[in-house]
């Protein structure tokens, strides 16, 4: 085997060993030690106005999805802007600790299920106030019959926001070795596709609807 071959294998396998013994060593914890569950403020008392953006509907997690889901506090709200001149829902499901198997739902395995389809699946970077870097969140573009939707994606735990659900698995794994905590919480947002000119508007208005709402976000999140 060539030498820079023989090195990526060497590499690779470390870095799977890595991944192993962290999952096998954060699964010990998960399973031995009492874990720290930290207080947050109920999701319900999040905020009407977000800059310009007001709500416009309240909307409930059904008895069935809740079951699915197990969260254990969730929010669906409905926000309006005139100047951003379209709507958007707002998603968030916190989950206090994940060592009985409440862990958040991929929105990638869930909207087929309700008979959406994708046409664009990647990531992009969200430049956020206060924050030095931006962060990145998976932006999906979905169709069901005529209706189509942009959907803006994220795992967040603190001040920590992640795309990648294995890498948000992993940080679970981490979190449970270094903090003895696992909470975490899916935010999504969805912004309707409205005529030749909707992709541009719905991202740009769903970035905004996120700058608005991210900082006060992270009051109703464990610190």
């Amino acid at each position: 085997m060539p030498e820079h071959k023989r090195n990526q294998f060497l590499s690779s396998t470390v870095l799977i060993l890595t991944a192993f013994l962290a999952a096998q060593t954060g699964l010990y914890f998960l399973l031995t030690k009492a874990e720290k569950v930290a207080a947050a403020r109920p999701l319900s008392q999040f905020p009407d106005q977000l800059g310009s953006w007001t709500k416009t509907q309240e909307g409930v997690v059904d008895e069935a999805t809740q079951a699915i889901l197990k969260a254990d506090d969730t929010l669906t709200r409905y926000y309006g802007s005139s100047q951003a001149g379209v709507g958007a829902n707002l998603f968030i499901a916190a989950f206090r600790s994940q060592r009985t198997g409440a862990v958040p739902h991929s929105p990638k395995n869930c909207l087929p299920g309700s008979g959406w389809t994708w046409t664009v699946n990647d990531r992009i970077p969200l430049t956020l106030p206060g924050r030095s870097q931006p962060i990145e969140v998976n932006r999906y573009i979905v169709q069901r019959g005529e209706s189509k939707s942009l959907v803006l994606y994220w795992y967040q735990s603190r001040d920590r926001a992640v795309a990648s659900e294995y890498m948000a698995k992993l940080y679970t794994m981490l979190d449970a070795i270094r903090d003895n905590r696992t909470d975490t919480a899916l935010v999504r947002v969805v912004v309707p596709l409205n005529g030749n000119d909707g992709d541009e508007k719905a991202l740009a208005a769903a970035e905004d609807f996120v700058r608005s709402f991210y900082t006060p976000l992270l009051k109703y999140l464990p610190a």
